[in-house]
């Protein structure tokens, strides 16, 4: 049982560091308000076409998001309500410790020790 539950936290560390990256968690909010091509996304967060093709390659492989072939263009789109409920659960975390979690400093010290 211990095993199982191990595995089971490294698949959800595995989860969340996906949704630690910026321009993953830019391109899931873009989603959020419904389906949109590459390009859309482009706009929507500034990042380059190639940029966000990698990242929605990367959020696809995951099961995050769906995509479809609409004529000439993919449109994506986020797979489950329940990863639009963790945007939203993560939304009313930060009401309560935006500016802790915003001025807290250990993530980027660790970072600069890797």
């Amino acid at each position: 049982m211990a095993d199982t539950k191990a595995a089971s936290l490294r698949v959800m560390a595995k989860l969340f560091r996906g949704l630690g990256d910026l321009s993953r968690l830019s391109i899931l909010e873009a989603l959020r308000g419904g389906s949109k091509t590459v390009s859309q996304i482009v706009r929507i967060t500034g990042m380059t076409q190639p940029s966000a093709s990698t990242h929605l390659d990367c959020l696809w492989c995951c099961g995050l998001v769906d995509r479809e072939a609409v004529g000439r263009f993919t449109v994506y789109r986020v797979k489950s309500k329940r990863m639009l409920r963790i945007l939203a659960a993560a939304e009313d975390v930060l009401e309560e410790v935006c500016d802790r979690v915003d001025e807290c400093q250990r993530y980027e010290e660790r970072k600069a020790k890797l």
